[in-house]
């Protein structure tokens, strides 16, 4: 599972510019990825011995269900790393569209230009 895009000098490049509220939240967003991706094997190897029918359920579930609750995949969310936005993210940019859209008119993503046919 991929946990950080692929603009890592994009991102250095906007992080002057971020509001005070928009980096709480990515940072927020981050120490969540991280937490995710440190109990990930624990996580999975809980989930599969809960599946197998031959082994004890009851000790693996009990151990899944004292895992962090925050180190879920399943709570993490894609936000702008421009705006903190949670709706609307380019996964492989890691920016919103109304970002994507000025970033794009403007010019500074590479390859990116309005088409017009």
């Amino acid at each position: 599972m991929r946990l950080y895009h692929r603009g890592a000098a994009f991102c250095k490049k906007m992080r002057g510019k971020l509001s005070k509220m928009s980096k709480k939240r990515n940072i927020r967003d981050h120490k969540r990825r991280l937490l995710a991706a440190k109990y990930e094997l624990r996580r999975k190897l809980y989930k599969a011995f809960c599946k197998d029918p031959d082994l004890p359920r009851d000790k693996h579930r009990y151990k899944l269900s004292k895992l962090p609750r925050k180190s879920s995949f399943a709570r993490v969310r894609n936000r702008c790393i421009s705006t903190g936005r949670p709706r609307s993210v380019y996964e492989f940019f890691r920016i919103s569209r109304l970002v994507f859209r000025g970033l794009a008119s403007r010019g500074p993503l590479m390859g990116i230009k309005k088409s017009s046919w």
